[in-house]
């Protein structure tokens, strides 16, 4: 069976057109079959963006594991002097991610990476923001906060949003031990919204 989380080219293709509007802006992203959340944006995602566009954030950010691009590029399309990398080991989704970036006219400040975890990553960042596949287990998710703190500046953040019932505060304790801290910043129909500083 395939997987989001893997880079299975063989899955047949059905692209669509998903659609949210979040900061008075109205997206239209293309998606397809063998992506995550395919058919509209994801709630944790959407719980996160909330959360994220009106910090403003700046400099340089990646989102690692960014599907499609939403989080990356929504980031990218209200903070208009920051630079983006999006990073996924699904080729489809990022081959998506780049055609939505270039929808957006925002080809010439993010870029879409093909990197497994942090494999093909250069840093260092300014804020790295993850939305896990909690499905590719604790290994993978783990290794995504456990990896930022190498990858951003001194002071800057690692943003996560997870669900309670999906190991929420597990998450957090683990973030805490690798970053000496972690801040919920906020609770939102069973996500939480977790920033921690290096």
């Amino acid at each position: 069976m395939s997987h989001y989380f893997i880079d299975d080219p063989k899955v047949a293709s059905k692209k669509r057109t998903i659609t949210y509007d979040i900061d008075g802006r109205h997206f239209e992203l293309t998606s397809d079959n063998g992506v995550f959340s395919k058919n509209q944006i994801d709630e944790g995602t959407y719980a996160f963006l909330k959360v994220l566009v009106p910090l403003r954030l700046s400099g340089r950010i990646l989102d690692l594991g960014c599907g499609i691009g939403p989080i990356g590029l929504t980031i990218a399309a209200t903070s208009p002097t920051v630079r983006v990398d999006l990073a996924d080991v699904n080729s489809r989704a990022l081959s998506l991610c780049e055609q939505n970036a270039k929808s957006l006219g925002l080809s010439q400040r993010v870029a879409c990476l093909h990197s497994n975890i942090y494999e093909n990553i250069e840093g260092p960042y300014d804020s790295i923001v993850v939305n896990p596949p909690i499905r590719a287990g604790k290994k993978v998710t783990w290794s995504m906060y456990e990896g930022a703190k190498q990858y951003l500046i001194d002071g800057g953040s690692l943003f996560v949003v997870i669900r309670k019932d999906q190991g929420g505060p597990s998450a957090s304790k683990h973030i805490e031990e690798v970053f000496g801290n972690v801040t919920l910043l906020k609770r939102d129909k069973g996500y939480y919204i977790y920033q921690a500083k290096k």
